[in-house]
């Protein structure tokens, strides 16, 4: 995979990730006389970034996002990030266990990145089990922050707008995203929401959470005022 970004050609290789400085001026004689030329069309030093990490063979997976890279490594089972700061394997932040078991057996990685929700959304298919998954990673909360209920073929950002390219039922459709007022419905197909929580079953145990969050259609829950109750509480 190969990406411009500034004035260094970012080349994603299937084990390194280098960085190969462009667009720097050279002199060269350009037809064997005295004559000489200069061009500013070369390829100059390879600098490596430090991590034994690759793309493997799938290109497919990568998104950008300003300064950010977003990428998989199908080899490795790991998910990454290129920053300011280096590569940065973000499956680990709570994922590693399951990009391991999963990202290997995948044949094939769909990478997007949602501007709108600001989330790298990375789609495996199938599975350990034969699923299909997508999942979306948060800067905000620095976690994977949610599974996702729509599975695209590819997906990209553009003006603010996030769009998906998905084949429900053998049609190909492209959705936007944000848009369709009803909750968890993507492609025309309405799906199930849960929430699935976590607690230490030790009571005296301190329980922290640092990624929670809500969104829905009913964000808020009215207290009833006859019994001080909340009428939907079950």
């Amino acid at each position: 995979k190969l990406y411009a970004r500034n004035s260094d050609l970012l080349t994603l290789c299937e084990d390194k990730v280098l960085r190969i400085q462009a667009n720097k001026d050279a002199l060269f004689n350009a037809d064997g006389n005295a004559n000489v030329t200069a061009t500013s069309r070369v390829l100059g030093q390879t600098i490596p970034f430090v991590g034994d990490y690759g793309i493997s063979k799938n290109p497919e997976s990568f998104a950008v996002e300003a300064y950010r890279v977003y990428f998989t490594d199908k080899q490795r089972g790991t998910v990454l990030r290129l920053s300011m700061d280096g590569l940065t394997p973000i499956s680990d932040y709570g994922m590693r266990d399951w990009f391991k078991d999963n990202l290997k057996s995948t044949t094939e990685v769909a990478g997007s990145y949602d501007v709108n929700k600001k989330e790298y959304n990375v789609t495996l298919k199938p599975g350990e089990d034969g699923a299909n998954y997508t999942v979306s990673y948060s800067e905000d909360v620095k976690g994977w922050s949610s599974f996702k209920s729509f599975i695209p073929e590819k997906g990209l950002s553009v003006s603010g707008n996030y769009y998906t390219l998905a084949s429900p039922s053998g049609n190909s459709k492209v959705w936007w995203h944000h848009k369709n007022t009803t909750a968890n419905n993507f492609y025309g197909t309405q799906y199930y929401s849960d929430v699935t929580t976590v607690f230490n079953e030790e009571p005296s145990m301190v329980k922290v959470f640092k990624a929670v969050s809500y969104e829905g259609t009913q964000a808020k829950v009215h207290q009833n005022l006859d019994d001080a109750g909340y009428y939907n509480l079950v």
